[in-house]
């Protein structure tokens, strides 16, 4: 029964959805939008309507806190932005720790296959791979060259002309997590 296991994910679903547009539009996502996924499903687990299965409190603020130190690394190094932590923060405080997890491994496989297919559409497949190589070996020596060596490496060998929406492939990895794994 699909149905009612996504029912009340659904403002979830809605805010992320407007959210995935948004990043699409003008790769930024807005702070109330993120805010708010985070406020609203905080308040779902405080005040959910008998019978409907959702999160305890602290169950929702750990997958909120889980959702925002994961992607902040990658925030760090300059990878993410501020709007893709806030979203994956949001996202656990509806989902919990193991479903926000889910979600950042899911939205990786199809964020990779998302820039595999631009890179390759606009013929730079080859530079993608030589430029994935010198950060990778940049993040290897992150010990000896530092994290701002690491951050400005990445900023260097970017391989495509506009940054991922990154609340794309979290929307499709959310779907798939909410409708098939949970």
């Amino acid at each position: 029964m699909l149905i009612p296991k996504v029912l009340p994910l659904v403002p979830m679903l809605a805010l992320l959805t407007w959210a995935a547009i948004e990043d699409l539009r003008t790769r930024r996502i807005r702070n109330w939008l993120t805010l708010s996924l985070a406020a609203s499903g905080v308040a779902m687990s405080l005040a959910a309507p008998s019978g409907v299965i959702v999160l305890s409190p602290g169950q929702a603020l750990a997958g909120l806190g889980v959702g925002f130190a994961i992607p902040f690394v990658l925030f760090a190094l300059g990878a993410l932005g501020g709007g893709d932590v806030k979203l994956l923060a949001g996202i656990g405080a509806w989902i919990g720790v193991a479903g926000v997890i889910q979600v950042f491994l899911g939205a990786a496989i199809v964020g990779l296959v998302i820039v595999l297919v631009q890179c390759a559409y606009q013929g730079k497949l080859f530079a993608l791979f030589r430029n994935s190589a010198v950060v990778a070996m940049s993040l290897m020596h992150v010990g000896e060259l530092g994290v701002q060596h690491a951050a400005e490496t990445g900023q260097a060998c970017r391989s495509i002309d506009r940054p991922l929406p990154y609340a794309v492939p979290v929307l499709v990895a959310t779907l798939v997590v909410v409708t098939l794994l949970r």
